[in-house]
């Protein structure tokens, strides 16, 4: 029998232990014997994202949907794999302007901005609420579940629940005093906790397991592994459509939109960035990481299905929560073990997901919002006393605990209305706002503040209006109308399928929706406002040391872009009032044992101390408020000729990259150009091609059905009709033969047969072979041919092609009434020349060069095109090249033409 008292102890004692991991990992770290310095460590740390919306919701949503719990995995997965690149990137930054959270980082990187800082801040803290919500929503949920064993039910009505009576406000208000514990004792220069690190990756290994285990006992225990589990669900009519989704109307677009989302999701949680960036201790560790923590989200997501099918299957007629499975099954199979343990798997994954977040979010809150107030409106106080690090402190603390209560809030009031993976994904399109700001800040020096901040408030409104508020629809604070007739009635305004975008007709559901709209007015407000904006000097500065980072992170710390005056004594006090004097005086004594200078006696600092001073101080308030307390103790002085050079330096090469890029546009457009005439000309052979054959298609069929219909005919006529039919079918069967060697030659597949041959057979197989023509046209032919010619190496069935192409071009083209054709076959010591004469109509000079290209037909004098297809001359073009020959044309218009190739000699004979 599950008792409350038997729950709640162990509940505790989980969590007490938890306590002593931290205590005792940061105890390790005042040591300098740290446990958390290794890539394992790192690796289970990032499994942090995985949350109780893993442990619970992802069986709920692979009982409704399938495989669709799988993408918001595959994102952090492929992720994982840009960790040398983008992370890597991203930690150096962090480490070398020591940044303290992501709103630092973005605030840092345009400029040092406190308005920047603070936007991202409340667009963090409004977006993470409902997901610190989910991970109460769970935690109760489960107490209440397990509370009730053997009972099974997951009705839970949380509105009847007094507050007094409720696990999650308690537990809420522990896990308060554990992040104000292990996330505030004191404020360093670094952020990092190791205790906290440590007790996150036992936490991440306590859940893997807890999963592993209900996962066997339901695969192998309840069922007899994973065959006879699917081969059950797929009798279950509710399941056995999700064995298949690709019939599914939009799925690839779904799950695109999806895996994009959990990809940013991953390096923009706050509680992400301060895992994988903020508490990194060596950049070395994303080595080891980039495939630990991939193998940890497949090892976790194996049993998902199994869990979740095997649920359906045993509750089946029994109304029970989906998103609890993986408890619910060992409390119906009685295994109170098991379920207990799976209860304390899910508080890992809740708790390890909160701690973390509240402790990220409550230092952007401090440095973001309360230090800039401060600063601005109270200063002078501050700036009297002598240590003011408790004040901030103190704001920390308060906010961790204004963070759970508003999260706690949000679960009372909007959690009983959604599934836990729907409560999620709202936060994962919130912090996907950050992404253009970052990734374009590290990659894009034309970023502005001005973009910046604009692509944060256009994304976060769209956000807001396409998720936020209607989820407070449910719970009756908007009527029913806004999410189906729109607001006022406005169909176009309708939150679940703005601008008309249908979301069920192209594969986006809400979510997904969301995703497009916010990150398209996001990004776009940020690219555009950013080209028409122009940067300040502190923002050209940071924009270089961030996308430059290793360029500069490896030298002095000296800014190359600041000049001024301060007395080192100002510094000093300034810092202590901040990080008190301990820590003060350690920090100087390392700077001035590697720069080689006695602080002690210098009295004026230099650009380097004050830029380390900046950046002790950011690591404490932020690096917008540091910006304005070193403002206050610095006095500034222009550029001197060396940073002129600096900065010029930097001018020219961002002059040069605008020319090269002028240069890309120009070849860009002519590209374009050369495509839109190809796709006109294909337009145009396609018309051709069809005319052409059309024309003999119907001859054929006239005269078939004279055929048919008129037995009686004579043999006279039978035998004249039958003989235009087989000459149609000829010139069908040339066309088409020309279309299919035009493919196979475009796309290099096709076959040659090379042998020795003799040029002067081949010629006279073709006059063979057109002798016909020529005689019905009454063309005069003239050869004049060698006796012997040496052999050339090459496929005579394309070379005859060649030459039966050029023979019936010249008798197409022949002078209507005295046509005449000359053949010739000249020699040298390395090629053998033929060409074909005739007395036709000529081709004027502008057009000589064009018939050789595809689709190319030249126009006559009175407007009209000659027959076919117009690829034989490019067919006969590409034989000869093959040939390592060429072929070329001389013409006068009404003065005849000359078509004449060139065949180098077998090296055999040469040599």
């Amino acid at each position: 029998m599950l008792k409350t008292g038997t729950i709640l102890g162990l509940s505790f004692g989980y969590i007490g232990l938890l306590f002593a991991i931290a205590h005792y990992g940061d105890k390790r770290a005042e040591l300098g014997r740290s446990i958390v310095s290794n890539p394992y460590i790192y690796a289970l740390s990032l499994a942090v994202y995985c949350t109780a919306w893993t442990f619970y919701g992802s069986v709920g949503r692979a009982a409704h949907s399938g495989l669709w719990f799988l993408p918001i995995y595959i994102g952090p997965t492929l992720t994982a794999g840009l960790g040398l690149v983008l992370l890597r990137k991203i930690i150096r930054i962090v480490k070398v302007h020591h940044i303290t959270s992501i709103a630092d980082f973005i605030a840092s990187r345009y400029g040092k901005s406190s308005t920047l800082g603070s936007v991202v801040t409340v667009i963090a803290v409004l977006g993470v609420i409902p997901y610190i919500s989910l991970q109460l929503k769970a935690i109760s949920t489960s107490f209440l579940i397990l509370n009730q064993y053997p009972a099974i039910t997951t009705a839970v009505q949380y509105a009847d629940i007094p507050i007094v009576k409720d696990t999650a406000f308690y537990v809420a208000m522990l896990l308060a005093v554990f992040a104000i514990l292990f996330g505030t004792r004191h404020l360093t220069v670094t952020e990092r906790h190791e205790g906290l690190v440590a007790a996150i990756a036992f936490e991440s290994i306590v859940k893997l397991i807890a999963f592993i285990c209900v996962g066997l006992f339901i695969t192998y225990g309840m069922f007899d592994g994973f065959t006879d589990i699917f081969n059950r669900a797929q009798k279950v009519e509710a399941l056995s459509k999700q064995f298949t989704f690709i019939d599914r109307p939009g799925v690839f677009t779904g799950w695109t939109m999806y895996i994009i989302l959990s990809m940013m999701a991953f390096m923009f949680l706050p509680r992400q960035f301060q895992v994988a960036v903020v508490e990194n201790i060596n950049e070395e560790h994303l080595n080891k990481a980039i495939w630990l923590f991939p193998l940890y989200l497949l090892i976790i997501n194996i049993f998902v299905l199994p869990v979740a099918f095997g649920g359906v299957i045993r509750f089946t007629g029994i109304e029970v929560d989906p998103d609890y499975f993986v408890l619910t099954l060992p409390m119906a199979e009685q295994h109170e073990a098991l379920a207990l343990f799976v209860f304390i798997g899910g508080m890992s994954a809740a708790t390890g997901m909160v701690i973390v977040e509240v402790i990220a979010l409550s230092t952007m809150i401090c440095n973001e919002l309360v230090m800039p107030v401060l600063l601005r409106f109270h200063f002078p106080k501050l700036k009297l006393q002598t240590d003011v690090s408790h004040v901030i402190l103190i704001a920390r603390r308060l906010s961790i605990i204004l963070i759970l209560m508003l999260g706690y809030a949000y679960f009372r009031l909007f959690g009983g209305f959604y599934a836990l993976v729907s409560i999620g994904l709202v936060s994962f399109v919130a912090v996907a706002q950050f992404a253009p700001a970052i990734i374009g800040g590290i990659f894009w020096k034309t970023g502005t503040r001005s973009g910046a901040l604009g692509g944060l408030i256009a994304g976060f409104i769209v956000w807001t209006y396409t998720l936020l508020i209607p989820t407070m629809v449910q719970a009756g604070l908007f009527p029913q109308s806004f999410v189906t007739q729109g607001p006022f009635g406005i169909e176009f305004l309708n939150p679940f399928h703005l601008f008309n975008l249908n979301v069920s007709y192209d594969g986006l559901d809400n979510i997904a929706h969301a995703v497009f709209w916010s990150l398209l007015a996001n990004t776009g407000v940020y690219i555009v406002v950013s080209l028409y904006s122009q940067p300040s000097a502190i923002e050209h500065s940071q924009a270089t040391l961030f996308v430059d980072v290793f360029k500069y992170s490896g030298k002095d710390s000296e800014s190359t872009f600041w000049r001024g005056k301060a007395s080192v004594q100002d510094l000093k006090l300034m810092l202590e009032r901040f990080l008190g004097s301990k820590r003060t005086n350690e920090a100087f004594s390392q700077y001035a044992a590697t720069h080689d200078v006695e602080w002690k006696s210098t009295l004026s600092a230099d650009a380097g101390l004050v830029g380390h001073v900046e950046k002790l101080l950011a690591g404490a308030v932020g690096s917008a408020s540091a910006r304005v307390l070193i403002s206050s103790a610095v006095k500034e002085e222009p550029f001197g000729i060396d940073e002129v050079l600096d900065i010029v330096n930097e001018t020219q090469q961002v002059i040069a990259y605008s020319r090269k890029l002028e240069k890309a546009t120009a070849e860009l457009k002519a590209a374009n150009e050369r495509l839109k005439e190809l796709d006109r000309l294909k337009d145009e052979f396609m018309s051709t091609v069809t005319h052409e054959l059309r024309t003999p298609l119907t001859s054929v069929r006239s005269l078939a059905e004279i055929l048919h219909d008129n037995p009686d005919v004579s043999e006279r006529k039978r035998k004249q009709f039958l003989t235009i039919i087989v000459k149609e079918n000829e010139r069908l069967t040339r066309l088409i033969n020309q279309v299919l060697d035009f493919q196979k030659i475009e796309s290099g597949r096709m076959a040659w047969n090379l042998v020795d041959i003799n040029m002067l057979e081949v010629i006279n197989d073709a006059i063979a072979a057109t002798n016909q023509l020529i005689q019905e046209k009454q063309i005069q032919l003239t050869l004049d041919l060698p006796e012997t010619v040496p052999p050339i190496r090459g496929d005579r069935d394309r070379l005859m092609q060649v030459l039966l192409n050029l023979i019936s071009n010249a008798v197409k083209f022949c002078d209507r009434h005295q046509g005449a054709i000359s053949i010739r076959l000249l020699t040298n010591a390395q090629d053998l020349h033929v060409e074909i004469i005739d007395n036709g109509i000529g081709i004027a000079k502008e057009n000589q060069a064009l018939i050789f290209e595809k689709f190319r037909q030249v126009t006559s004098s009175e407007g009209t095109r000659p027959t076919g297809s117009g690829l034989g001359l490019s067919i006969s073009k590409s034989i000869v090249k093959f040939h390592k020959g060429a072929i070329w044309l001389s013409s006068e218009l009404g003065a005849g033409s000359t078509f004449a190739f060139s065949l180098p000699i077998s090296k055999k004979q040469n040599s």
